[in-house]
């Protein structure tokens, strides 16, 4: 058994140390707004914070992050400014990759709370959206960094 805090309640699970994070999280824990994409941190769409930092938890071993913070999409206030951007920018299309994209976004203003829109590309190159709503993702960063300051 190994604990794990995640979105600031703790859990104990039975998993091997080499299990990666994303599967805890989907299958032990049920929260399954974390999504698989490609299982090679190349897409985003599982990006979860541990620690305050966007990480890829489709390769990330749950061994790893024992006594971290961790938290997932759910983790994040309906009424965060990022949540609340992304409504007005109607930024999701099919939505798969939105949790990901909304936890990269997240981290981002976390630590660079007036990013420029150079800033704003750098750090959302990994996550990747099929239906293309860059535009969009980007224009919903801007007005919630605007509305966070």
């Amino acid at each position: 058994m190994i604990s794990l805090k995640v979105n600031g309640k703790t859990y104990r699970v039975d998993v091997p140390p080499g299990r990666m994070l994303l599967w805890v999280i989907r299958e032990k824990l049920g929260l399954t707004g974390t999504k698989f994409g490609c299982g090679m941190a190349q897409c985003g769409a599982c990006t979860v914070h541990v620690n305050g930092r966007a990480v890829r938890s489709c390769v990330t071993p749950v061994s790893s992050v024992l006594g971290k913070e961790i938290v997932t999409i759910e983790g994040i206030p309906k009424d965060h400014p990022v949540k609340q951007a992304w409504i007005a920018e109607q930024v999701p299309q099919c939505g798969y990759c939105q949790p990901g994209q909304i936890m990269q976004a997240t981290a981002l203003l976390a630590s660079n709370p007036a990013p420029t829109e150079a800033d704003i590309v750098k750090a959302m190159n990994g996550n990747l959206c099929r239906c293309g709503t860059y535009p969009y993702i980007k224009r919903a960063i801007l007005r919630a960094s605007r509305r966070m300051r």
